[in-house]
């Protein structure tokens, strides 16, 4: 029996970057999207073009080298928003605009301050906006899920009759659960006259932690499309995880009869890739791509484990892609065996990029017995971090003590490869770094957060610094791994 296709949209670009904390530059906005291509995302929502030039620079770089996914544009429903998505998505292969635009009675009150009949016709008009430009046109109507149901029905129709062809219900602040929201399709399937002439999609928030619950049911439903995040990043406590809505539905075959069109083996390394590059450390017992996702302590589960490995995995590691390799390297292994090794993660480097990271990894063996993946993975991020750094720290060096006032020394490499230094107090090392740099560079800026974690385990582990700061209303985000971190 053939499965239904269900329709991956991914909005880690756009939602996702919407995390307290984030920001990503165009250039690593594009490294994420090819990746989400390869894993076989079929619409990747890029960003929200009128929001600012650096969003419509991602977005119109994104459609220009992205061929194989649909590339997705967020538009408020008026005439500047909707004009500014189609610009930065004009050259796709294939271009989507996703408008948007609050049906609530809580939104329209307090938020809009507009009628029902006002909103509906905003949303007709803007569909139809959309439509003259391109001919997959995405509608929300914001805060689904607290809207009244008949107003609801009337905007579908409305916005299917302008020329949507997908209807997106959001369960924007999280607030369903999974029998109510099952419903809420089933309902939307039953009374819509058009519903058929476009594809049910569901955008469900994490509030309740109800967020891959809700867009599960929604498929059994009647829902074709599920709008998700890699890791289940989002705003606030976050969207419907991209690698437990895929494994769910490929797992659960049983149930849900649905397949898509992800490869799964790319979802380890996506997950790793978005975390290095967003700042956000994968929880260790995060479902499917966790470090401990497929670890086993109990001497049970260890025992079934060994005799057959479905006893206690319903799973194998290797169909997420998660590293499997006995090969030990060190010190002594060669660029061969650490090519290799690199492939089996995901990675394909040229041939400078590897030279640079093989250099690297020498240096690293020398100073650590065994090389791990994650710590392959994380020289693999200061390879590309350090492909778009614009000052380069050259030297550090901090003196402190419980007797003595902290003090660091700073050398920088400049835009210009001009040599900068300078050297200050602070109330610790970290402070006394900070001061420096600020002096050096001379932007405006406030620390919001400073953290080191170790993302590899022993005594000479890899600790990664993890640097938020914020300036002229914008957040930015630094990161840093090494065995000698401060």
């Amino acid at each position: 029996m053939t499965s239904e296709r269900v329709l991956i949209f991914d909005t880690t670009l756009r939602d996702g970057e919407q995390a307290a904390g984030t920001s990503l530059n165009p250039q690593e906005k594009l490294e994420l999207a090819r990746q989400l291509e390869g894993l076989g995302v079929d619409i990747i929502e890029a960003g929200f073009p009128v929001t600012s030039q650096g969003d419509f620079d991602a977005v119109r770089l994104i459609a220009r080298e992205v061929r194989n996914s649909t590339i997705c544009a967020l538009s408020h429903a008026n005439d500047e928003a909707i004009d500014r998505a189609w610009e930065a998505i004009k050259r796709a292969k294939k271009g989507r605009i996703h408008v948007f635009l609050s049906t609530s009675k809580v939104h329209l009150t307090y938020q809009l301050k507009k009628s029902q009949s006002q909103v509906l016709k905003l949303a007709t008009s803007a569909v139809a906006r959309a439509c003259r430009y391109c001919g997959d046109v995405e509608f929300t109507p914001m805060d689904t899920t607290r809207t009244d149901v008949k107003f609801l029905y009337e905007v579908l129709e409305g916005v299917i009759d302008a020329g949507a062809t997908t209807v997106n219900i959001a369960d924007t602040v999280g607030y369903s659960i999974p029998s109510e929201f099952g419903k809420l399709i089933e309902g939307i399937c039953k009374n819509v006259p058009n519903i058929s002439r476009a594809v049910i999609s569901v955008h469900c928030h994490n509030d309740l932690g109800l967020a891959v619950a809700n867009s599960l049911e929604a498929v059994r439903r009647g829902a074709r499309q599920i709008e998700c995040t890699v890791n289940g990043i989002g705003e606030r406590a976050g969207n419907a995880a991209l690698e437990e809505l895929v494994m769910g539905i490929k797992t659960r075959g049983d149930q849900y009869r649905m397949c898509t069109g992800i490869d799964t083996t790319q979802l380890y390394k996506t997950s790793r890739m978005v975390s290095e590059f967003t700042g956000f450390i994968v929880p260790q017992n995060k479902a499917i791509v966790g470090n401990n996702a497929f670890r086993h302590q109990s001497g049970i589960h260890q025992d079934g484990i060994i005799k057959k490995s479905n006893t206690y995995e319903i799973m194998d590691p290797k169909d997420v892609g998660v590293p499997s390799s006995s090969l030990v390297l060190g010190k002594l292994s060669g660029k061969h065996a650490f090519k290799e090794r690199l492939l089996e993660l995901g990675f394909s480097l040229d041939d400078e990029t590897l030279g640079h990271a093989f250099k690297a990894f020498k240096e690293l063996a020398d100073k650590k017995k065994e090389v791990t993946n994650r710590d392959i993975q994380s020289l693999i991020g200061e390879e590309i971090r350090t492909a778009t750094e614009i000052y380069h720290l050259d030297h550090v060096g901090v003196s402190c003590g419980n007797q003595s006032m902290p003090t660091a020394t700073v050398r920088l490499i400049g835009p210009n490869k001009e040599i900068l230094a300078d050297a200050a107090l602070g109330t610790g090392p970290v402070d006394a770094v900070y001061k420096a740099i600020n002096r050096l560079v001379c932007v405006p800026n406030q620390l919001t957060e400073f953290s080191v974690n170790s993302i590899t385990e022993g005594i000479d582990a890899i600790g990664e610094v993890l640097i938020r700061i914020e300036s002229g209303g914008v957040s930015y985000t630094g990161r840093g791994s090494d065995t000698d971190i401060i």
